[in-house]
């Protein structure tokens, strides 16, 4: 199963780290691609894109303009749409049935903008409330990848990066693959 995420509406003055986030969380916590609507950000596109080659990875990042399009492509070709909201199936209700409905079955995640129009609830299969609570496109994103990957994203191993996290209890520690140092920061 390939997990991609829709992020709709994405205005560059207003929205640009906000995306950033949503582009960082998709990639880490186990997507293969984010497609952007909205405006075209070509800066943020290449920051996501230089991110990928420094920390490894397949993660793709593309524009398409016209989000209904994208998922009406998406379901013709045998996929399932999630949106993720605040209204909607609780996920601790509905993400098992999300996951199993057909392992086979690759998965659109949508992720709002300013105002979600109510076409995207109605093309959904799912629409599914991340606490009934006003929160952040990228905690809600977070948190449903976290359980529809049921925590296996944890053990991601991003193949190709240049650079590397050593885990420590005390610091920062930074591995560079190429040269096999670790660089000490904090």
């Amino acid at each position: 199963m390939e997990v991609n995420v829709l992020r709709l509406d994405h205005r560059k003055r207003r929205d640009a780290r906000l995306t950033t986030h949503v582009c960082l969380t998709a990639r880490a916590f186990g997507a293969s691609k984010i497609i952007l609507s909205g405006e075209k950000d070509k800066k943020l596109m290449e920051n996501i894109e230089d991110v990928v080659k420094r920390w490894g990875g397949l993660f793709k990042v593309v524009y398409r303009k016209n989000w209904e399009n994208t998922i009406e492509e998406w379901k013709k070709s045998g996929g399932e749409v999630i949106h993720l909201t605040m209204y909607g199936s609780p996920v601790q209700e509905v993400v098992d049935e999300i996951r199993n409905s057909n392992r086979k079955r690759n998965k659109l995640v949508i992720v709002g903008g300013s105002r979600v129009p109510t076409k995207v609830y109605k093309m959904a299969d799912w629409n599914v409330s991340v606490t009934s609570q006003p929160h952040s496109e990228v905690s809600a994103l977070a948190l449903f990848l976290h359980l529809l990957f049921e925590a296996k994203e944890l053990k991601l191993e991003f193949e190709g990066g240049k650079l590397e996290v050593l885990p420590s209890p005390n610091g920062k520690i930074v591995k560079s693959k190429k040269l096999g140092d670790n660089i000490r920061k904090g």
